[in-house]
């Protein structure tokens, strides 16, 4: 079996060229390759407001005055509380436009084997969820099927907003404050706890049961937060994912067309996560980071912001500076690269047999 990097020769017979194809790692397309995608696609129509991007967490379609926000998420890294996450992280990609989520449609694909009684369970679930994060379930497609060997839940998540309050993520202009609310990474702890024991981490069962409740408390939601930045005029936004902080400064920097420098020292980390991260030889920086969000804010909003966003209960602190230029970068100005995957999925092939 070819390993992630490996390359791949395709014989058509004796005397055929061969076609060395690289094989890709798991988890999202490196951005290069999938701006280039992209950018074979065409231009959006004039309605699109905020199409297809490296670094944009949603869709936005102008219909006459009101702009229509869609996003669209699966949970593929963990099948452990997927129906929580799954609506959770595609009602973060719409909040982070400046749009309250409202409407949610969910693919359900299961597992060969699968029982009734397991899928009562997680339309249950399903059902908690949506009515913790306050949306409608209004369609989607469910099926049992050979092509997963664990239940995944592909989600879209819609919303709406009047147009001139959209937020995007190439909004950030040189001179702007960049902002963290809340703390990362939230959700690689969770995942990564249930696998503590297991793999034999040298961790305190407190940090583990911290983590496990990590979803939940502090919890991997960013709306209201995202909500109040886009009302104490956040210029762009961007919900840290896949990837982890830095992956998500990253890309925020390539949507927006600037350089972000950042202070390391100053990135608001959730401790039972980083424990966890450096048990297991990962970096927290890169590690799934649903539950945080950037924000970016000009210099003459940016102490209102952090005080508001702070009044309403939310973590807030100054991380960094939006300059002119390309890349992130570090107080010592080395580079901050995006990471090649995230650090699960490189824990997922370091852990499995074979």
């Amino acid at each position: 079996m070819a390993h992630a990097g490996a390359r791949v020769g395709l014989h058509d017979g004796p005397g055929e060229v061969t076609i060395i194809a690289p094989v890709l790692p798991n988890g999202k397309l490196p951005p290069a390759l999938l701006d280039e995608l992209l950018g074979e696609l065409g231009s959006p129509p004039a309605a699109v407001q905020v199409g297809p991007g490296v670094g944009e967490d949603a869709a936005v379609v102008d219909i006459g005055g009101i702009s229509l926000v869609v996003a669209s998420d699966p949970v593929t890294l963990t099948g452990s509380g997927i129906a929580h996450l799954v609506l959770t992280i595609n009602a973060n990609d719409v909040a982070v436009t400046g749009a309250r989520p409202e409407w949610f449609l969910a693919t359900v694909l299961l597992p060969s084997g699968t029982t009734e009684a397991e899928v009562r369970d997680l339309f249950a679930e399903l059902a908690d969820a949506v009515k913790a994060t306050g949306v409608s379930l209004i369609g989607g497609h469910t099926e049992v099927t050979g092509a997963v060997t664990q239940p995944v839940i592909a989600g879209t998540m819609l919303g709406a907003a009047r147009r001139d309050r959209i937020v995007d993520s190439a909004g950030a202009r040189a001179g702007d404050t960049v902002v963290q609310v809340g703390m990362a990474p939230i959700e690689g702890a969770a995942v990564l706890a249930s696998s503590a024991h297991d793999l034999g981490w040298p961790v305190d069962s407190a940090t583990v049961s911290a983590a496990l409740a990590a979803l939940h408390d502090p919890g991997v939601s960013v709306v209201e937060a995202a909500l109040a930045a886009a009302e104490l005029s956040a210029t762009a936004m961007h919900d840290p994912t896949e990837g982890g902080i830095r992956g998500a400064l990253n890309e925020l920097a390539v949507a927006a067309g600037v350089a972000i420098h950042v202070d390391t020292e100053a990135i608001d980390w959730f401790a039972p996560g980083v424990e966890l991260c450096r048990a297991a030889g990962l970096d927290p920086s890169a590690t799934l980071a649903s539950g945080a969000l950037l924000a970016t804010f000009s210099p003459s909003d940016a102490d209102d912001a952090i005080a508001g966003l702070t009044r309403r209960g939310h973590r807030a602190t100054v991380i960094g500076a939006v300059e002119a230029g390309t890349g992130v970068t570090d107080g010592h100005g080395r580079p901050l690269a995006m990471p090649e995957r995230d650090e699960i999925a490189r824990l997922g092939d370091l852990t499995r047999p074979g």
